[in-house]
Formats: C-alpha cells, sequence, structure tokens
C-alpha cells in the first residue's frame, strides 16, 4: 500500500551561521507536520564558512552539503541540485534565525491545496520587530518589490525575502534559468518564476532581529540586485520536453523552458 506521506525538503543557505542554524533546524514544527501527513528532510548548505556552522547544523540532525564558491546563488543552486526526486514541496530559509521556522506551514498550505506553484514569505506584508531591517533596507526592499509587480506583472510584495517555498514541479521548471551567484538569487528567481507563467502568492510571515553578523553588504549587493533586474527584462524561455523520473501519480515528462 503506498503512503500517503508527503516529503518537505527545506533547503538552508549559510555562511558562518554557527550561532542561529541550530535554532532555525530546531524550530521547525516536525510533530505537526507527521501528524498532517508531511515528513521533513532538513538540507543545510554551507558556503564556505570559517566556524562551526557545517558542525552545529550536523548535531541538530540536519543533512550537510558543502559549497565551497562563495555567494548564496552558488549556495542554493547547489542546494537545488541536491533535492531528492521523491520530494514534493521545497522550502528556503536563511540560517540567521531571522525567519520563524515554525511558520513553515503557512508557505505549504496554498501549495498543497493546488492554490498556486510558489510561495513568497513577506516580511513587508506581515510583522517586522523593531531593529530587524533598516529603514534603508525596508525602502530598498519596497522600491524593488514595486517595481517587480510594475515591469513584471508579478503579483509579489517582498522579491527579496528569504522565505520561499515551491511544488517541485515548479522548482525543476525554475532550476536550468537560475544564474545569480550572490545576494541577486531571489530577484533572479522571481523575475524568471514571472517569465515562466507561474502561480506566484505572498503570504505574510514574522521577521525579527537576526543572530550574528549579517554577509549583506546593503549599496553594493543592491547595485548587483538592480542589476539581475535589468538583465532579466528581456529574458523569455523557450519550452522543450526532457524526460524526469517516473513517480506514482507523477508524469513521466516535464517541459523545461530553456533560455533564448
Amino acid at each position: 500500500m503506498q503512503s500517503e506521506t508527503k516529503k518537505i525538503v527545506v533547503l538552508i543557505p549559510c555562511r558562518n551561521e554557527a550561532v542561529g542554524i541550530g535554532d532555525v533546524i530546531d524550530g521547525f514544527p516536525v510533530r505537526r507536520l507527521q501528524r498532517m501527513g508531511f515528513h521533513l528532510q532538513v538540507i543545510v548548505i554551507d558556503n564556505a564558512s570559517t566556524d562551526a556552522t557545517a558542525k552545529v547544523a550536523h548535531t541538530h540532525g540536519a543533512t550537510v552539503l558543502t559549497e565551497k564558491k562563495p555567494g548564496k546563488g552558488n549556495a542554493m543552486k547547489r542546494g537545488f541540485a541536491s533535492v531528492p526526486m521523491d520530494a514534493d514541496y521545497v522550502i528556503m530559509i536563511d540560517g540567521d534565525d531571522s525567519y520563524r521556522a515554525s511558520e513553515l506551514l503557512r508557505l505549504i498550505e496554498p501549495l498543497d491545496s493546488g492554490f498556486c506553484d510558489v510561495v513568497i514569505g513577506s516580511r513587508l506584508a506581515g510583522k517586522i520587530e523593531n531593529d530587524a531591517m533598516s529603514l534603508f533596507n525596508r525602502l530598498g526592499n519596497w522600491g524593488f518589490s514595486f517595481m517587480v509587480r510594475q515591469f513584471y506583472r508579478a503579483n509579489v510584495t517582498d522579491v527579496l525575502t528569504g522565505y520561499w517555498a515551491w511544488t517541485r514541479l515548479a522548482l525543476e521548471r525554475m532550476r536550468p534559468h537560475v544564474q545569480a551567484e550572490g545576494f541577486g538569487i531571489e530577484m533572479d528567481m522571481v523575475t524568471k518564476l514571472a517569465r515562466l507563467k507561474e502561480e506566484i502568492f505572498c503570504v505574510p510571515i514574522s521577521y525579527i532581529a537576526r543572530s550574528g553578523d549579517s554577509n549583506l553588504r546593503p549599496v553594493y549587493d543592491g547595485m548587483r540586485i538592480l542589476m539581475v533586474f535589468l538583465r532579466n527584462f528581456l529574458w523569455r524561455p523557450n519550452k522543450v520536453v526532457v524526460p524526469e523520473t517516473k513517480r506514482a501519480g507523477k508524469p513521466s515528462g516535464l517541459a523545461i523552458p530553456t533560455d533564448i
């Protein structure tokens, strides 16, 4: 008899996040997920850390992968390539404990109900703790989100958030096109998902002061994010069909758009 349990794979990109990563992993509502028919697998991508990030993550029960090339985008591409084929849903969450892992189900529900293909956790539409986000960063996030809504026609309110969820098939359709190596990864994903005509919606989430020091350089990384926004504006996919590993209840082929 085939199990009806659905698998959620969580990807956590980390660079020197030994202070917060244990709390992130421990924060997932594992027992509640099990009662609701979900199995959780946590994968931490250690991105050239010089602290004990990998050791702490392993101690707290995560599978740990290593990506030696620095950059959040590089870490995520390593994670995307490692998602097992039996995954139903994929979550991305930052490892600095600024997002509440306990809110994972809020992102999963719209996917599991068939409402959409991609869910973005919106800090700007949710609860931001005092001192969790500077005014400069808040204005930058608001500005980039406004630009994506206007020029890419995507229904999003926080394009630079670090809390995302995909169906596995939506992730597979997006994955071949992700190119950004650093903090431009979120902009690269949302703009290409918009061009791929994926159903994207936002849910409100909490955002709290991070643990440890930030790796973000607001002005420098903001300029790189803007370059991704501009570069992708003329990008369009071209669909071809490639084989997919057969799985009960899933199609044997998957349309993967390729760049033109």
